[in-house]
C-alpha cells in the first residue's frame, strides 16, 4: 500500500496526462460512450475553474502579501515578455507577406502569454519560492493586460475596441482565478490566523495533487481540441514545433537569469509555464483560430518538462537518502 502511494506521489503529472490521453480516446472512439459526451464535457468546464479556485487558494495560504519584493529578476523577464512580442508583432507589421507569417505568429502567443496562476504549485514541490513566484504571476498577467491590445492590431488589423476597454477585458478574463483566491487567503491570514494555520498543515500537498487531477482534464480537453480542429496536419505539425521550441527557449532563459539571483527554479517556471487557456482565447478574439494550435499544444510540452523536473528531483533526494543512511 505505501508503496503505491509513494508512486503515486512520484508520478503524479504523468499519470494525470496519460489518463487525460485514455479518456480522450476513449470518448473519441468508443461509440457507447457518445450519449455521455455532453454532460462529460459539461462537467470538465464546470470542474477546471473549480480545481484551480481551491489549487490556487491552498498555494496562496502558504504566501505571506508582506513578503512579496518586485526583485531585479521579475523586472528582466518582463521586459523579455514585452521585449519578444512587440519584435515579432513589428516584424509583421513591416513584413506582411512573409512566408513564415504562421509560425511567427505562433510564437508571438507563446512568448507573450502570461505566467499560470498555477505555476506556484509546481515551484513549491521543486523547491522555490511561492512568494517570489506569485508576485511574477501578478506583473506577467498585467504585463499582458498591457501589450496585447496596444501591439496585436498592428498585426491583424481588424475593427477593435478602444484601449481601456480591451484592457479591462483581459483583466476580467485572466484576474477572477488569480486575484479572488489571493484575498480570500490574505483575509484568511489577518482575520482568521487559526483557521489559516489548519488550512496550511493539512493542506500542504493538496494543491499539487488537484493540480495533477486538473491534467486529466486539461489533456484530455487538449487532445479533443486538436482532434477537432479543421486545420491542416502540416499546420498543426509546424505549431506544435514552434510551441516546443518557445517552451525549451522559455524555460532555459527564465532559469539563466533567474539563477543570477539565486532564484533558478522560480525564474524556469515563471517564463515557461504559461497560461495556455488565456492565449487560446488570445489567438480567438485578436487573431486566428488556426493559431490556438501553439498554446494548445504548449500545455502538453511545460507538462512533459514538468514531470521530468519532478522525476529528476525525486531521484536527487532519494540518492541523497541513501548516502546519509
Amino acid at each position: 500500500m505505501n508503496k503505491a502511494i509513494r508512486i503515486l506521489k512520484n508520478w503524479t503529472l504523468p499519470l494525470g496526462m496519460s489518463c487525460g490521453l485514455l479518456g480522450f480516446l476513449a470518448f473519441h472512439y468508443i461509440k457507447a460512450l457518445s450519449p455521455i459526451k455532453p454532460a462529460t464535457q459539461a462537467t470538465a468546464e464546470f470542474l477546471m475553474p473549480t480545481i484551480l479556485f481551491i489549487m490556487l487558494f491552498a498555494t496562496f495560504c502558504k504566501v505571506n502579501p508582506r513578503d512579496m519584493r518586485i526583485t531585479g529578476w521579475h523586472v528582466w523577464l518582463v521586459l523579455f515578455q514585452l521585449a519578444a512580442c512587440t519584435c515579432i508583432v513589428l516584424l509583421l507589421h513591416f513584413e506582411p507577406n512573409l512566408s513564415f507569417v504562421l509560425p511567427a505568429e505562433g510564437l508571438m502567443v507563446c512568448l507573450v502569454c502570461p505566467t499560470a496562476g498555477a505555476a506556484a504549485v509546481i515551484t513549491g514541490k521543486l523547491g522555490g519560492s511561492e512568494t517570489s513566484l506569485t508576485t511574477y504571476t501578478i506583473l506577467s498577467n498585467l504585463a499582458a493586460a498591457v501589450i496585447i491590445p496596444l501591439v496585436f492590431p498592428l498585426v491583424e488589423k481588424h475593427a477593435y475596441a478602444s484601449f481601456l476597454s480591451q484592457f479591462i477585458t483581459i483583466l476580467r478574463h485572466v484576474f477572477p482565478l488569480l486575484v479572488f483566491p489571493f484575498l480570500l487567503a490574505w483575509g484568511l491570514r489577518e482575520f482568521f490566523p487559526n483557521a489559516h494555520k489548519q488550512v496550511v498543515a493539512y493542506c500542504r500537498n493538496l494543491a499539487f495533487y488537484l493540480w495533477g487531477f486538473g491534467l486529466i482534464l486539461s489533456v484530455g480537453q487538449t487532445c479533443r481540441f486538436l482532434a477537432d480542429s479543421p486545420v491542416s496536419a502540416n499546420v498543426k505539425w509546424t505549431l506544435s514545433l514552434v510551441s516546443l521550441v518557445a517552451c525549451i527557449l522559455q524555460f532555459c532563459l527564465g532559469k539563466s537569469i533567474g539563477a543570477a539571483y539565486g532564484e533558478r527554479i522560480g525564474g524556469g517556471q515563471s517564463l515557461g509555464q504559461k497560461n495556455t487557456i488565456f492565449a487560446i482565447w488570445v489567438t480567438y478574439t485578436y487573431l486566428t483560430p488556426v493559431l490556438s494550435v501553439a498554446p494548445g499544444t504548449y500545455i502538453i510540452w511545460q507538462n512533459i518538462f514538468n514531470s521530468w523536473q519532478l522525476w529528476r528531483k525525486q531521484r536527487v533526494e532519494e540518492k541523497n537518502n541513501r548516502q546519509t543512511y
